[in-house]
């Protein structure tokens, strides 16, 4: 059995990570703050990444027109029904969630940490967007709280993230890392496989540099094209090729494969809005996706990390 899972797993899922660090069943509420990005307002650029609808990644966080407590209740009481004795993550998920003035960001923060049974907040963010003022308060509520800094990397290669319209470089995201890192703070990174023109090489390369920081978590997405974003229109006017389910599945387990094992899988597949994709179809099924995953793992009878073991 593979060392982090006591289920048929074979990777270092999220819910491991909480069962066993928290000996509670844990959940992470999404929540959208009204933040916007460097990348939307004309920091760095004004369009946004090609793939982001105007949720800015965040179609199952909550409404921004209501108050954070108010979205925070309504997705907690539902979780509590059928989990009465869980604990509570506040997922600062839309947009750039630490892009604002620092006393913003505090009053957001800590309105949530005072929710009951709240134990920690998960930031999702860009590295061009943390002021060292921003370190320094994060810093302290990393010593208060569990704290996570979900970081957008999407892909290593230039060519792709310009494409992407990133608008930062490698450098700047691994000189980020190596900041939260040093004050202790969790880092999860964002990856996505099926961009536009990368390769398989590619898309293992990324994972294979990922490997190599001092990152505790990773969330690996399938691109999906939405309706009304940049990609859309790239999709129409030069089509590219969209990934199938099997080469996405078999992509993904060599990916797994060459991560270390204590690295947790806070993500593996895409989940976007039935509505508003269009393509691919088969992210639709978000559990078959999870399930042909495990098959292929146990055809392989591989698992996280075993291609680091071999070498």
């Amino acid at each position: 059995m593979f060392k982090y899972s006591d289920t048929n797993k074979r990777y270092h899922t999220l819910d491991y990570f909480y069962k066993h660090k928290f000996n509670s069943k844990v959940f992470k509420i999404s929540l959208n703050a009204g933040f916007t990005c460097p990348n939307i307002d004309g920091k760095v650029g004004t369009k946004g990444c090609i793939y982001c609808s105007n949720l800015g990644s965040g179609e199952y966080a909550g409404n921004k027109n209501q108050d954070l407590v108010t979205q925070f209740n309504e997705i907690k009481n539902i979780m509590h029904k059928k989990w009465p004795d869980g604990k509570y993550i506040g997922y600062f998920q839309a947009h750039t969630n630490t892009y604002a003035d620092i006393n913003i960001l505090k009053e957001k923060y800590e309105l949530i940490l005072k929710q009951e049974n709240v134990i920690g907040l998960s930031i999702a963010t860009r590295c061009d967007a943390i002021t060292s003022e921003c370190l320094d308060y994060l810093e302290q509520l990393n010593k208060r709280t569990y704290l996570t800094i979900e970081l957008g990397l999407q892909t290593i290669h230039e060519k792709t993230s310009i494409l992407i319209n990133r608008c930062h470089t490698l450098e700047c995201f691994e000189q980020m890392v190596k900041k939260l890192r040093e004050r202790n703070i969790n880092v999860v990174v964002h990856i996505i496989n099926g961009l536009p023109y990368e390769t398989k090489e590619m898309m293992l390369d990324t994972v294979k540099y990922l490997n190599k920081l001092d990152i505790q978590g990773i969330k690996i997405h399938m691109l999906h094209i939405l309706k009304n974003t940049e990609l859309a229109k790239l999709y129409k006017e030069k089509p590219f090729h969209v990934l199938t389910k099997e080469e996405y599945v078999g992509i993904t387990c060599d990916q797994l494969e060459l991560l270390r094992p204590e690295i947790v899988i806070n993500r593996i597949t895409g989940d976007p809005k039935v509505d508003d994709l269009i393509e691919p179809t088969w992210l639709i099924k978000k559990f078959g996706v999870l399930n042909e995953i495990d098959k292929e793992l146990v055809k392989r009878n591989s698992y996280q990390g075993i291609k680091l073991q071999k070498n």
